[in-house]
């Protein structure tokens, strides 16, 4: 029975109701239909529901199953009241009753039921992560119906043995691997080996085994209810959680449910299903790419347990249905004006489209279609940017194996996720989060990866499994996370009990080294050099499209000369922060105990021009490799008992040890640092300017910041422009910027009146945000900030992403009355957060003049500066 695709002028305003009001009276509150939907409303349908219900107006009712989406208002609800709301069991039954209407089939009918699948759908995708039930409404009188109906008994007792098993590990909680054993034994006895090799009769024998584990309920109003509540309940699990803190997914928003009628690629060899890419989801090159598995399910396919065929041989199978495919990923990419991801089922050669989203890519594909999107008329330069997730574009700057290094590859699997990476194996998730906690490298080695093992990926450095495609739950995941990624590597084999790895004839242990291209597949157990990746002509592309829009200024963290060079080689415009303590540790730190130990002047200024030569030889080389761009050197922060040895490992008694025990501090954070280091021995800060005037001096050009650290008083920083302008007249030394490092809250509050002794302000939120806050952040990070964001009181980690209503509000305040004073102040900021997109959009609407950020972020932190200026200008 055919239905009309369009929305209705009555059905846009029902739904938009819904939205608008949180359940108009006399209205639908918890329920819409496919038909009622648009991607307008994805805040209140979940992004997969939004996509069902416009792909449905796109495609045509005739392409997509018919269904309805349970809000994610409902789930909010459930969660807070811990039961299924008020009224929702009975919108759901009409919506019920109308898909049973327009399918011509009823959800238990015994002689040809309606089946459906339950899916849940959050506002952002979180692959795997969630429930979904398939098969629902099935019994043992409707599974006689459906074989009747469709005439292969196998077909109808395969669909049943699924449900039973997927209701009894999603909504009764029976662990898997139960159902997988009895699944294997039942494949030995009849000495098959694929699960499509069972015939009627095993399937059978398996359906029962499977309902003796649990009250299986007959009812499919019952079993309905109970997949509902166990889509809701998935949101509040653990994997979820994980992943939301990860990918910074707020708890509240809750999930959609979506109910639609199940079409069945599990029906025979006309049958089929698969995941398509309406572009190479690894390159972004202009060709579909994806998997499909003949006489399958959806799940076959993304559950990993089965190597699927790669989507071009589609056409050798059934070349209309693959043509139809093609077409219909061009319509959705138009339409949606971005690379998608989606879901497919072929019923005996029917095509029917299952879902559409916005392909999650790595970096490479990103900036590849922002280009090709751009050259082919479908996005502008502004839209394109938009589509790329700045975070990722660390992937593209990833290590790589050295091309000029030959090594034996010992197996292939799937080249799933691009970079390289090794470390010791690890065989499970919590090994490999026990191993980054331990500072130790990884690489986590599964068969197949499941949604729990999420925090596992987060923790190596790479994955590798035996088993799944490029469209398995391990490739999506590390794809996401940017992590390399080698799937479905067939001679890979895992004992788990044994902590062994078998790869061809070699076997391995836990804890033993191996390397992984993900970019190629390969497998090695060679100790490969790791080689830093040229920038990419597309991301050159991209990112000088970002220059010509972005306001913001971008400036790298940089203390040695080779930091420097690579900033300036990713597009840094200036160094934003060199920071001195560095030049003073290694092999040099001898000289700097003997400054800090001398027991006179005439032995400390000794020591000190034993050490000026080295550091003025520093300056010089940073100087020279920055050719006239802008440096603020940061003189002396941290205490001077961080350059000397323990106190316990001096002999007792030595004028060494007492002086090693004088200088140390209960609070050194907040102890004698930065400009109180300064005036204290101002011997030091007089040696580091000198030393970079001198500096200076020789290298032509030589635009030069002095940045006085921890200021909170503007005598401070007069005192220090004495000290400055001093040694600049006794060395003849060319004009100078004298600023401070702003990471007091009393500098922020007073900012009007350090800033008549200013000639900038950085703003150095790592510091800021541990004064602010009173966080200790090497303490808070692992003992407090878990537990916080379980109570809701933080939402993600402040030192990753600006505390705004702290943290940056004191920074506007700053800010502002640093301009009040001198209005042409510079300002800037070099915390971490100057690399983190999410913190620059609010520095780009906060006065901030430029940003300063790791090198390897710094082509980040340009396409985030763009971004927030189009978001400015819209």
């Amino acid at each position: 029975m055919r239905w009309s695709p369009s929305l209705t002028p009555c059905a846009r305003r029902r739904a938009h109701a819904v939205a608008d009001s949180g359940g108009a009276p006399g209205g639908a509150r918890w329920v819409v239909d496919f038909a009622d939907g648009s991607r307008e409303l994805r805040d209140l349908l979940g992004g997969k529901g939004a996509n069902v219900a416009e792909m449905t107006r796109v495609l045509g009712a005739e392409r997509v199953p018919g269904g309805f989406t349970i809000t994610t208002q409902a789930c909010v609800a459930y969660m807070r009241e811990q039961e299924l709301p008020a009224g929702l069991l009975e919108e759901v039954a009409d919506a019920r009753a109308r898909l049973e209407e327009r399918a011509g089939r009823r959800l238990g009918d015994p002689a040809d039921p309606l089946l459906v699948s339950v899916r849940s759908g959050a506002r952002e995708s979180m692959p795997g992560m969630l429930d979904t039930v398939l098969n629902l409404g099935l019994n043992d009188e409707t599974v006689l119906g459906l074989a009747e109906h469709s005439g292969d008994e196998r077909f109808a007792w395969d669909s049943y043995r699924r449900f039973v098993q997927m209701y009894g590990n999603v909504v009764i909680g029976i662990p898997g691997e139960r159902f997988e054993r009895a699944i294997a034994a039942s494949k030995a006895t009849r000495g098959v080996t694929l699960d499509t090799e069972l015939d009627a009769a095993a399937l059978r024998e398996l359906t029962s085994e499977f309902k003796a584990l649990y009250t299986f309920p007959d009812d499919p109003q019952e079993q309905l209810r109970g997949a509902i509540r166990a889509v809701f309940d998935s949101w509040q699990g653990e994997r979820a959680i994980a992943y939301r803190r990860i990918n910074r997914i707020p708890d509240e928003w809750g999930t959609a449910v979506n109910v639609q009628q199940m079409v069945f690629g599990n029906m025979g060899e006309s049958s089929g299903s698969g995941v398509a890419f309406s572009r190479d989801e690894l390159t972004g090159a202009p060709e579909p790419s994806g998997d499909f598995l003949p006489n399958a399910q959806g799940e076959d396919v993304v559950s990993g347990a089965r190597t699927p065929r790669d989507i071009a041989e589609l056409r050798d199978w059934l070349p209309d249905v693959h043509a139809q495919l093609l077409e219909i990923l061009e319509t959705l990419e138009r339409h949606y004006g971005d690379m998608q991801d989606t879901e497919f089922t072929v019923q005996e050669g029917r095509l029917y489209m299952l879902q559409t989203r916005s392909a999650k890519r790595p970096a490479q594909a990103a900036v590849r279609f922002a280009v090709d999107a751009v050259a082919e008329g479908l996005l502008d330069r502004e839209q394109a940017i938009a589509t790329i997730d700045p975070s990722t574009l660390d992937a593209l700057l990833h290590p790589t194996f050295d091309p000029s290094v030959e090594f034996e590859v010992i197996a292939r699997g799937v080249a799933a996720s691009p970079g390289a990476a090794k470390g010791e194996i690890v065989l499970s998730a919590e090994d490999a989060v026990r191993a980054a906690e331990e500072g130790r490298e990884v690489i986590l080695v599964r068969a197949f990866t499941e949604a729990d093992d999420v925090a596992g990926f987060h923790a190596a450095r790479g994955i590798l499994t035996s088993e799944g495609g490029k469209a398995s739950h391990a490739a999506l995941v590390a794809r996401g996370m940017g992590r390399p990624a080698v799937t479905g590597a067939g001679d890979v084999e895992i004992d788990l009990a044994a902590g062994t790895v078998r790869i061809g004839s070699r076997k391995l242990s836990a804890g033993e080294r191996i390397a992984i291209d993900g970019s190629h597949g390969a497998i090695t157990t060679d100790d490969v050099p790791l080689v830093e990746p040229d920038v990419s002509e597309h991301l050159q592309t991209v990112l000088s499209w970002c220059d010509r829009l972005r306001t913001l200024g971008v400036r790298a963290n940089a203390d040695t000369p080779a930091d420097a060079r690579k900033a300036i080689e990713l597009g840094a415009e200036g160094i934003g922060l060199c920071r001195t303590e560095h030049m003073f540790l290694g092999e040099r730190q001898p000289l700097m105990a003997a400054v800090i130990m001398a027991r006179d002047d005439v032995a400390r200024e000794a020591a000190i021009d034993r050490l000026r030569p080295l550091q003025e030889a520093d300056f010089e080389e940073i100087l020279r490799v920055l050719d006239g761009r802008p440096v603020t050197v940061r003189l002396l922060d941290p205490p001077l008992h961080e350059f000397l040895p323990d106190p316990s490992t001096l002999p007792e008694g030595t004028p060494e040890r007492r002086r090693a025990e004088q200088l140390q501090e209960v609070n050194p954070m907040l102890g004698t640092r930065g400009v109180r280091l300064g005036l204290l021995f101002p011997a030091l800060y007089a040696m580091q300017v000198r030393a970079l005037f001198a500096a200076a001096a020789r290298v032509p050009g030589s635009d030069v910041e002095v940045m006085v650290p921890l200021v909170a008083y503007e005598r401070e920083l007069e005192l220090m422009r004495g000290l400055l302008e001093r040694i600049a007249a006794e060395q003849g030394a060319a004009e100078f910027k004298l600023g401070t490092m702003i990471e007091l809250p009393r500098a922020c509050l007073q900012a009007d009146r350090i800033a008549a002794e200013a000639d900038f302000f950085s703003f150095g939120t790592n510091d800021l945000t541990q004064t602010a806050l009173g966080f200790s952040r090497d303490d808070i990070e692992g003992r407090v900030l878990g537990r916080y964001i379980d109570l809701k009181i933080l939402d993600r980690s402040p030192f990753e992403t600006l505390d705004t209503p702290g943290v940056g509000q004191l920074i506007r305040m700053g800010a502002w009355l640093g301009r009040k004073t001198k209005p042409g102040l510079s300002l800037g900021v070099c915390g971490e957060h100057g690399g983190d997109p999410d913190s620059i959009d609010f520095l780009n609407s906060s006065g901030i003049d430029y940003v300063s950020c790791s090198p390897y972020r710094v082509p980040i932190a340009r396409v985030a500066a763009a971004q927030a200026a189009i978001r400015a200008a819209a």
